[in-house]
């Protein structure tokens, strides 16, 4: 475990984890510590990453519970909040594939289920076996599921699935990207910008990007660092200087002399 950079000694991050072949491997179980893992500034809320942890675990058991299996897409709606950063770790964990969109595309097969905020509600009619889940706040609907409720009263277990590192884990700008793709990324944003244990990483763009994906979901905590989702006009990165941004992390990608690798 790392101390924070500050040198105060308060928090501890873990290290980053050893070749990770998965996701998954970056919510391994000892990488459960009091640092902050995810903060949101919009409602205030932060997460350990003993917290950041188990709460994937929980995220991916809900939608095991909604039916998401291994290779199933799930659509998040990308709203600057702790729960779609949660559900792409716990899909991730099933071997399931994110797609972070507004709306479903209206072509091919519905996603095997959906996360949106409950103010979205009605703008979503799966069919028969594909499943609702809101967050936010209770659904109108009795068949749509409150995610919040479900997955405070989750059991945390590991899930037990098989997941590959050539395994499809996120669909965005029409192509699939697999969890190799994005820890390849990741490691490069890492290593790059020599981003550290406790450092603040601002998600100053889109998660329909699948640089920022790369960059502001999974290098940080690949690095043991924090996410952190900037509320409405909020500009994290000015108020802490030693801050980086998706915006500036995703130059290393694009300046990477590896960035024509079939990856992020």
């Amino acid at each position: 475990m790392t101390a924070h950079p500050d040198g105060n000694g308060t928090d501890d991050f873990p290290a980053p984890p050893s070749d990770p072949a998965t996701i998954g491997d970056l919510v391994a179980r000892d990488r459960r510590t009091s640092g902050t893992a995810l903060r949101a500034e919009g409602p205030g809320r932060t997460y350990s990453y003993r917290d950041f942890v188990t709460t994937s675990y929980k995220s991916g058991n809900v939608l095991r519970y909604l039916g998401v299996r291994a290779d199933d897409e799930v659509l998040v709606v990308p709203d600057a909040l702790p729960e779609p950063v949660l559900a792409f770790y716990g899909a991730a964990q099933l071997g399931a594939v994110t797609r972070f969109a507004d709306a479903t595309d209206g072509t091919g097969d519905p996603p095997r289920a959906v996360l949106a905020p409950v103010d979205r509600e009605a703008d979503f009619d799966l069919p028969p076996g594909h499943r609702l889940a809101v967050h936010g706040g209770p659904p109108d609907a009795p068949a749509t599921t409150h995610w919040e409720s479900e997955v405070w009263s989750e059991n945390p277990a590991v899930h037990p699935a098989s997941v590959d590192s050539s395994d499809p884990v996120l669909v965005a700008d029409g192509r699939t990207y697999s969890h190799r793709d994005l820890l390849a990324a990741a490691e490069t944003v890492v290593a790059e910008a020599d981003l550290r244990p406790g450092t603040d990483v601002v998600v100053d763009g889109p998660f329909a990007d699948p640089l920022v994906v790369a960059s502001g979901l999974v290098a940080p905590i690949l690095a043991g660092a924090t996410v952190v989702l900037p509320g409405e006009g909020d500009d994290s990165a000015d108020a802490d200087a030693s801050a980086v941004t998706t915006g500036e992390l995703r130059e290393h990608l694009a300046s990477s002399s590896n960035g024509n690798h079939d990856r992020a």
